[in-house]
């Protein structure tokens, strides 16, 4: 819909994100993140680890970061899915 929201991230209360968004400033010369909701259109957002992982490995992400750990797809074992994944939620 075009709309934006701006959030602004604190060292004290958010350090690890500052941190990547510094690092992100430092490699770029931008120090503006683009973020959405965290799901695939149509389905519900993600809750858990589970849910996040197997949007993951749904999509065209390259890196899933979940806590204090860093997912390659390019390291992960071939995903076993239903084939059918995609007509289970009615797009939006």
């Amino acid at each position: 819909d075009y709309s934006a929201r701006v959030q602004t991230v604190n060292r004290e209360t958010s350090p690890r994100y500052y941190d990547i968004i510094k690092a992100f400033d430092d490699l770029t010369g931008c120090g503006v993140i683009i973020n959405t909701s965290f799901n695939v259109r149509g389905e519900p957002i993600v809750c858990t680890p589970e849910d996040a992982y197997r949007c993951f490995m749904r999509t065209e992400m390259d890196y899933l970061v979940l806590g204090s750990y860093i997912l390659d797809k390019q390291h992960q074992p071939p995903f076993q899915d239903s084939a059918n994944w995609r007509k289970d939620f009615v797009l939006d």
